[in-house]
């Protein structure tokens, strides 16, 4: 586990973005079209937008989701949308690589929209799945004590009753979560920095959800120096 501490927000994300861009780069050297599974909030929304359009060949990539608000497809609280807005419309991504969760617009209960994204996930391992962490120490919508924790069948489950609104959500879960080559945890803010403290001394995933996340290659944390204000010097 790589702790990568920067000088502010800004800073983290020009350095997560760097990284993807070298990810994307040299799975498309080797003729395949990388898959990379996106996370919402305020650090990532503010990563995508400054995206450098000439860093890669960002149309040239499969575009997933960790979890999602399952709500109305143009509601402010989807993360596609905050995707959408904030680098996919404006690096021309064509449609057939963004594969967004359903919405409720589909007319599907929250546990058939589940089923139908599993059914769009793909084989081969992601190249990098990005995660933002909760104060609580979540990731995607695996909240602490909820039993989508122990799921292991179901690469995607519903959840009805986040502590976060909207109550709604669809997310991966840990087997597809972890069915990656990079896990890249992106956190910035001292209101994170227990969180990540916490994750870091290999609390239970049952309190730290966070602790539970893992790449076949690498994990790695990108943090700005007040999230990693509480780890040991």
């Amino acid at each position: 586990m790589n702790h990568d501490v920067h000088d502010g927000p800004d800073a983290l994300v020009d350095a997560l973005n760097a990284a993807l861009a070298d990810v994307v780069r040299e799975a498309q050297a080797e003729g395949r079209t990388p898959s990379v599974v996106l996370t919402g909030g305020t650090i990532a929304t503010r990563a995508f937008e400054r995206m450098d359009p000439d860093a890669a060949d960002w149309s040239d990539v499969d575009w997933y989701w960790g979890d999602e608000r399952f709500v109305a497809g143009d509601s402010e609280d989807r993360n596609e949308r905050q995707a959408r807005e904030s680098f996919l419309d404006r690096l021309d991504v064509p449609e057939e690589r963004i594969h967004a969760f359903p919405s409720t617009d589909g007319g599907l209960s929250a546990a058939e929209a589940a089923d139908a994204y599993a059914a769009v996930l793909p084989t081969d391992p992601f190249d990098v799945v990005l995660l933002g962490v909760g104060p609580d120490g979540h990731v995607a919508s695996l909240f602490p004590g909820f039993a989508q924790l122990h799921e292991t069948v179901r690469p995607v489950v519903d959840v009805e009753d986040s502590p976060k609104p909207p109550p709604n959500r669809l997310t991966l879960t840990f087997p597809v979560l972890n069915h990656t080559r990079r896990t890249w945890l992106v956190v910035s803010g001292e209101g994170k920095a227990e969180a990540v403290a916490r994750a870091a001394a290999g609390e239970p995933v049952t309190e730290v959800p966070a602790t539970g996340v893992h790449g076949t290659q690498e994990t790695r944390w990108f943090l700005d120096t007040d999230a990693a204000s509480q780890l040991p010097a």
